[in-house]
C-alpha cells in the first residue's frame, strides 16, 4: 500500500488532513450552533448547511479554471491564506442578532472561496504525481491513501469539538452557545499547522505545482496532447459520472444533517459497557493501529518487523483491557459525537479495501473504477435501507418533540447509527476515491483543474440537495425520509450500470 509512492503524496496528504481536521472540527457542531445561537428550524438550518456545503463543493470548479491558467500552487497557497481569514471571523462571538448573522454569512463565504481554491486543485497536483510512467500503476492506491488521509483528521474532530466546548464551558464559564467558537477556534490552529507542513516539505511536490512557466512547454505536455473527439468522449463520460455521484453525496452528506437530528433526538443519550468504549476516540485508533499491525505481521519480510507488529497489537490490546478496567458506570452520548465513526472506518478499512482489490486484481476480476462507483451506490442505499429498519416504531420528529417535553419519548440504541454509519462508509470507499481516481485519469490534459472542480460541483448539487431531506423532518413519519434516500441511490445505481460500457471505454 505504501510501497514506492512519491514522497510528494505524503507531504499532500498531510497538509489536506490539517486543513480537513479544521473544517469536520467546525462543520460537527455547525447545525447545532445555528438552531442554538439563531433559534432556527431545522428547515432553515439544513438550507444553510447545505448552501454552505453547495459552495465549499462547488468553488473548486472555479479555482480549477483559474489553476489551469495561473498554475495549482498559487491557488492552494491563496486558498490556504482564506481559509484562515474565514475561521478567525467564524471564532469571533459576533452575537445572535442580525449582525451576528451577517459576520457567520459573511465568514461562511470567505471559507468557501478558501477551499475552491484549495481542495480541488491539492489533488489535481497528486494526480499529476501519477502521471510519471513509474508511478501510473500506483494511481488508485496514491488516492486511497491520500482519502484516509483526510479522514485521519476528520477521526478526531467530533471529539475535539465536543471537548473543547466542554472546557470552555466548565473552566472558562463561558455559555453553552459561545462555546461553540472555541470549537471553531480550533480550525484556525488546524490551517496554521496545514500552511506548515506544505511549505516546509514543498520541495518534494514543487514540480507538480504546474506554474504557467511549467505548462505548455514541457515535453510531457506535448505528449499527452488528444484529439478533440476523443477529448469530447472524455468529458461526457466524466459528466455521466458526475450526475450519478450527485444523489450518493446527496445521501452521504446527512452525517451532519438528518442522521445527526436522529442522533439528537431519537438515540440513547448514554452508554454502558463494552459499546461505551467506542465513543472515546482514544480507543478507536487503538483498533486501528491494530488492524495495520495486523497486515504488517502478516505482510513484513524480516521476523524483526513480525516482531514490531506484535508487540503494537500486543501494547494496543492491553490499552484497551486497561481502558474496559477503567470504565464509568455511564458514558454520555453526545450527537456530534457519531461524526467520528465514518472517518474511524475509512482509516480502518482503507488497507482492507486495498488488499480485497488487489487480490482481485491477481485473479484478473477486479472491478473497473465506474463499476465500484455503481456498486458504491447501491451500498448507499442498503445504509438507509437500515435507518427504516431503526426507525420502526419511532414516532415522528415533531411528535418526538411533545414527546421528549413531556418525558414520554422512547430513544434507541446508538448501535443503530453505529452501524448505518459502517454500511455507508463501505460505499464511501467503492465511491469517492475511486471516483476521483478516474476523474484524474480520464481528465483531458488541458482541462484537469476544471474536470476535478466538476467533481465538486457534482458534490456540491448533491450536498446542497441534502437540504431536501431536512425538508421532509418535522411531521413525516420517519421511514419516509430514508425511503427518498433509498429510492434516489438506487435509481443512481441503475443509470450508471445502464451506461457502463460507454464509461468504461475510456477508463
Amino acid at each position: 500500500m505504501f510501497e514506492g509512492q512519491p514522497k510528494g503524496l505524503y507531504a499532500l496528504a498531510l497538509a489536506n488532513t490539517g486543513e480537513r481536521f479544521g473544517y469536520y472540527t467546525m462543520l460537527a457542531v455547525f447545525v447545532l450552533f445555528l438552531k442554538a445561537n439563531f433559534g432556527l428550524s431545522p428547515t432553515v438550518a439544513g438550507n444553510i448547511y447545505g448552501g454552505f456545503l453547495a459552495m465549499v463543493y462547488f468553488l473548486p470548479f472555479i479555482g480549477g479554471i483559474l489553476a489551469d491558467k495561473f498554475g495549482y500552487g498559487k491557488m492552494v497557497t491563496i486558498g490556504i491564506l482564506a481559509m484562515f481569514i474565514g475561521y478567525v471571523l467564524l471564532a469571533i462571538p459576533a452575537g445572535t442578532d442580525t449582525m451576528g448573522m451577517v459576520c457567520m454569512i459573511g465568514a461562511l463565504l470567505v471559507i468557501s472561496a478558501g477551499t475552491g481554491l484549495f481542495k480541488g486543485n491539492l489533488q489535481v497536483m497528486v494526480g499529476n504525481l501519477y502521471d510519471s510512467p513509474e508511478y501510473a500503476s500506483r494511481r488508485d492506491s496514491a488516492f486511497s491513501i491520500f482519502y484516509m488521509a483526510i479522514n485521519i483528521g476528520a477521526l478526531f474532530a467530533p471529539s475535539c469539538a465536543v471537548g473543547i466546548m466542554d472546557y470552555a464551558q466548565k473552566n472558562l464559564g463561558v455559555s453553552v452557545n459561545d462555546s461553540y467558537h472555541f470549537a471553531f477556534g480550533v480550525a484556525c490552529i488546524s490551517l496554521i499547522v496545514s500552511m506548515i507542513i506544505y511549505y516546509s516539505f514543498r520541495s518534494t511536490f514543487e514540480h507538480v505545482e504546474g506554474n504557467t512557466k511549467q505548462v505548455g512547454t514541457s515535453k510531457a505536455s506535448v505528449a499527452e496532447e488528444i484529439s478533440p473527439a476523443e477529448t469530447k468522449q472524455r468529458i461526457v463520460a466524466l459528466c455521466l459520472v458526475f450526475t450519478v455521484v450527485i444523489f450518493f453525496w446527496m445521501a452521504f452528506h446527512q452525517n451532519g444533517l438528518t442522521l445527526t437530528f436522529f442522533a439528537d433526538e431519537f438515540t440513547a443519550k448514554s452508554s454502558t459497557g463494552v459499546e461505551s468504549m467506542m465513543f472515546t476516540v482514544w480507543n478507536l485508533v487503538a483498533v486501528i493501529f491494530i488492524v495495520y499491525a495486523l497486515f504488517s505481521l502478516f505482510q513484513s519480510k524480516t521476523g524483526r518487523a513480525k516482531m514490531i507488529s506484535g508487540a503494537v497489537i500486543l501494547v494496543a490490546v492491553a490499552f484497551l483491557v486497561y481502558r474496559y478496567m477503567q470504565l464509568p458506570e455511564s458514558t454520555a452520548v453526545d450527537a456530534p459525537i457519531f461524526q467520528q465513526f465514518n472517518p474511524f472506518y475509512v482509516v480502518a478499512l482503507t488497507p482492507v479495501s486495498m488488499g480485497i482489490f488487489s487480490w482481485l486484481a491477481s485473479k484478473g476480476k477486479e472491478p473497473s473504477a465506474p463499476r465500484k462507483i455503481g456498486l458504491g451506490m447501491l451500498v448507499a442505499a442498503c445504509g438507509y435501507i437500515l435507518m427504516i429498519f431503526a426507525s420502526v416504531g419511532l414516532l415522528s420528529p415533531d411528535e418526538q418533540k411533545t414527546a421528549i417535553e413531556a418525558g414520554t419519548a422512547s430513544f434507541v440504541s446508538p448501535n443503530w447509527l453505529v452501524s448505518t454509519y459502517l454500511v455507508l462508509t463501505f460505499g464511501e470507499l467503492l465511491l469517492s476515491p475511486m471516483g476521483i481516481s478516474f476523474v484524474s485519469k480520464v481528465a483531458p490534459p488541458k482541462y484537469k483543474g476544471m474536470m476535478m472542480g466538476g467533481w465538486f460541483v457534482a458534490t456540491a448539487i448533491g450536498n446542497y440537495l441534502t437540504s431536501v431531506a431536512s425538508a421532509l423532518w418535522g411531521d413525516l413519519p420517519l421511514y419516509v425520509v430514508w425511503g427518498v434516500l433509498v429510492g434516489l441511490c438506487l435509481l443512481s445505481a441503475l443509470f450508471i450500470f445502464s451506461i457502463m460500457k460507454k464509461l468504461e471505454k475510456v477508463a
